[in-house]
C-alpha cells in the first residue's frame, strides 16, 4: 500500500471517529483532498484509493492537472481566492467554488458557466473570525449576499465556507464553528436548500464535524508536507 493510501485510511478513520462522537453518519460528510502543489500522479494514487473530491487553489496548476487526469471521474473544487480574470476558466472546469465573497464574482461565474454543464455549486466564504487578513464576507453582510446570489442562473448556492482563526483551544474552535452553524440555520429559513458547511481541517476537524460540517478539507495529512508555492 502506498503512503498516500495509508494516509487516506488514517484520515478516514479519524473522520469516522469524529462523526461517531457527534452522532452523525460519516456518509453525510465529504472528505475533500486539498491537492494544491501536488503532482498529478499523487492525485491518481489517491483516486485509486477511492478519493473522488479534490480541492485546488492555483488556477493554472489546477488546469494542467484537470487536463492530465481527464480520464478520471474527479469532482474538482476551487478553494482559492478567485479574481475576475480567472472566473471563466473556473466556470468551465470546476464543479464547486468555495470562496465567493462578493456578488461580482458570482455574477461572472453565472454568465460564464457553459450551458451544457450542471449548475456550478457555490459556497459563500464567511470571515467568521472577522480577521482583517482573511477573505470572506462579514456575517452581517451574509443575508443580502445570499439573496442576491440565489437569484442568478447557472449556479447553485449550496452553503457556507469558513476558515476560522487558527487556534489549538478546543473551546475557541467549537465557538467559531457553532457561529457558522447558526448562520446556516438562519439562511435555511430563507433558502431551505442550503445543505453545505465547508469547514474544518486536520487540526480542528472534530470541532467542525460536531457543529455540522458537511465538507472537511484535508491536505498535508493525506499527501504529506508540501513545498511552498506562489499562487498563479
Amino acid at each position: 500500500m502506498s503512503r498516500i493510501a495509508e494516509n487516506l485510511t488514517q484520515v478516514r478513520q479519524q473522520l469516522r471517529k469524529s462523526a461517531e462522537n457527534a452522532q452523525r453518519n460519516t456518509a453525510d460528510i465529504t472528505l475533500l483532498a486539498v491537492s494544491k502543489t501536488r503532482p498529478a500522479d499523487d492525485l491518481r494514487i489517491a483516486y485509486q484509493s477511492d478519493q473522488r473530491h479534490f480541492g485546488e487553489n492555483y488556477l493554472q496548476e489546477s488546469l494542467d492537472k484537470i487536463n492530465e487526469l481527464s480520464d478520471l471521474a474527479i469532482v474538482w473544487h476551487f478553494i482559492g481566492p478567485l479574481q475576475s480574470n480567472k472566473t471563466k476558466a473556473v466556470a468551465e472546469n470546476f464543479a464547486w467554488v468555495h470562496t465567493i465573497d462578493r456578488l461580482k464574482i458570482a455574477q461572472r461565474l453565472s454568465k460564464q458557466r457553459p450551458s451544457d454543464l450542471a449548475p456550478l455549486n457555490i459556497c459563500i466564504q464567511v470571515n467568521i473570525s472577522e480577521e482583517e487578513s482573511k477573505s470572506g464576507c462579514l456575517p452581517s453582510e451574509l443575508t443580502q449576499l445570499a439573496q442576491d446570489i440565489s437569484q442568478l442562473p447557472n449556479i447553485s448556492l449550496r452553503g457556507l465556507m469558513a476558515i476560522p482563526k487558527a487556534t489549538d483551544d478546543p473551546a475557541e474552535q467549537l465557538a467559531a464553528f457553532a457561529k457558522m452553524k447558526s448562520l446556516q440555520l438562519e439562511l435555511q429559513a430563507l433558502h431551505p436548500h442550503l445543505d453545505t458547511l465547508s469547514m474544518g481541517m486536520s487540526g480542528d476537524m472534530d470541532a467542525a464535524v460536531s457543529q455540522g460540517a458537511t465538507i472537511v478539507r484535508i491536505g498535508t495529512a493525506i499527501f504529506g508536507k508540501r513545498d511552498p508555492k506562489s499562487p498563479t
